[in-house]
């Protein structure tokens, strides 16, 4: 069965209703792995070696994490620069090219509404244009770009929307982790 790597980064994660609501949903799953970075890592240095060995053995990645003003939190950052910079600059033919084809899911929750996130909303861009870092990351990594997972008004939601939402999720990580969705990310 293929395993399926979650990378959590929320900054704040026992206060937060929709990722918890989604990690709690996929910590049952088979052969699906939830790194908490924000617990490993809480001084802020990624241990690029154990990173870089959970990349290689995964089939397919996700990037858990809320918005923060338009961005991913500071932790991913570091993340990739420790971890990618690694792969993808200095040991590129025994790490990097290891990466290849693998599907990446961004799994991304912003505190407003959808409506704000549009030219004439309060955050000017659509959400899914400010994740364009990310996707340009997967593109130079060569990791097949799957249509990002989004929830809107994350901290607002009811019980009933988040288990709604926490459904779909599992879903899409089937879907992901399926050996069809290879060529074509879910």
């Amino acid at each position: 069965m293929p395993k399926t790597l979650i990378l959590l980064f929320h900054p704040r994660y026992a206060q937060s209703r929709a990722n918890r609501a989604l990690v709690e949903a996929a910590r049952p799953l088979p052969d699906v792995e939830i790194a908490d970075m924000e617990a490993l890592y809480p001084d802020g240095r990624v241990d690029a070696d154990v990173e870089v060995a959970r990349l290689i053995a995964a089939d397919s990645i996700v990037f858990q994490f809320p918005v923060q003003w338009y961005a991913t939190p500071p932790l991913l950052k570091a993340w990739q620069d420790a971890v990618l910079t690694r792969m993808f600059y200095i040991a590129y033919e025994t790490e990097g090219a290891k990466l290849a084809g693998k599907p990446l899911l961004v799994v991304a929750t912003a505190g407003n509404t959808c409506q704000a996130y549009a030219p004439d909303g309060a955050n000017l861009f659509p959400l899914r244009d400010l994740l364009k870092p990310l996707r340009a990351t997967a593109h130079r990594c060569d990791l097949a770009w799957a249509e990002p997972f989004l929830i809107y008004n994350a901290h607002k939601a009811d019980d009933e929307a988040l288990q709604a939402a926490a459904e779909h999720y599992v879903a899409r990580l089937g879907r992901l982790a399926a050996p069809a969705s290879r060529g074509e990310a879910a």
